[in-house]
């Protein structure tokens, strides 16, 4: 073989043995052992919340609001749960869609992870995003184009919630989101295997960096990734947030 041909021959062995990183806004990674998807996000792009379409229907699903923004020659580049809802899907705590309040926010303690207090909000407002707990969002609230409440916090200004058990056997495929310091960047995450609260938490506290992250769901949490190749399925859903683009 010539010696160009042992070049060739070696890089593409050196792909096969480390395939390129998929190419779009989620990946997969490690943390502490634990497997994870990661989707990220940045301020200037178009990250929505979805729950009903034009004629007041709930969407309930990724295939909805797809179909909803086809009409307007857009899709989603990733989308997942955002929120806990009641059984007709309606959600348990805010939402504001478009500058509008659907639903008010609670600020009391209750029962489930909802009421596990402090809880949060995620905010979409001008050029920045933001994971407030609840009852400082209450007292001040910022103008959100898009909010969803939802809890436990996961973060609190840099410390894991004080409820949360470092050996707690409560394991579940869990979702949520993060912000960065700067409000620049959001990145939202689904574990890939059942996870405590504990380690989901330090996935956002110890490899992402972030000050302040909310809990978005357990049990049906669930991700649409194309670049991934990635379409979850399960029940119906309440709230749901994505990453809208320009259809291809």
């Amino acid at each position: 073989m010539t010696v160009k041909g042992l070049i060739l021959a070696a890089l593409a062995a050196l792909a096969l043995a480390h395939p390129a990183a998929a190419s779009g806004p989620c990946r997969d990674l490690t943390h502490d052992g634990q497997s994870f998807t990661l989707c990220e996000v940045k301020a200037s792009e178009d990250l929505r919340l979805f729950h009903t379409s034009d004629t007041g229907a709930v969407l309930g699903g990724f295939g909805a609001v797809n179909a909803q923004l086809a009409t307007k020659g857009k899709t989603l580049g990733f989308a997942m749960n955002a929120g806990m809802y009641h059984a007709d899907r309606s959600p348990v705590g805010l939402l504001t869609l478009e500058g509008q309040e659907r639903a008010r926010i609670i600020t009391s303690a209750g029962p489930g992870n909802f009421g596990l207090l402090p809880n949060g909000v995620f905010c979409i407002t001008a050029g920045r995003f933001l994971v407030m707990e609840s009852r400082r969002f209450a007292a001040k609230p910022p103008k959100c184009r898009f909010a969803t409440q939802s809890g436990p916090m996961l973060v609190i200004d840099g410390a894991l919630h004080p409820r949360f058990l470092p050996k707690s056997d409560s394991r579940f495929i869990r979702n949520g989101i993060g912000v960065s310091e700067d409000g620049q960047t959001a990145y939202l995450a689904i574990s890939n295997q059942p996870v405590s609260f504990s380690e989901f938490g330090r996935l956002f506290r110890d490899a992402l960096k972030v000050p302040n992250a909310l809990y978005f769901d357990g049990k049906i949490s669930r991700l649409y990734a194309p670049n991934l190749s990635r379409s979850d399925f399960g029940f119906q859903m309440g709230p749901i947030i994505g990453l809208v683009t320009d259809r291809p």
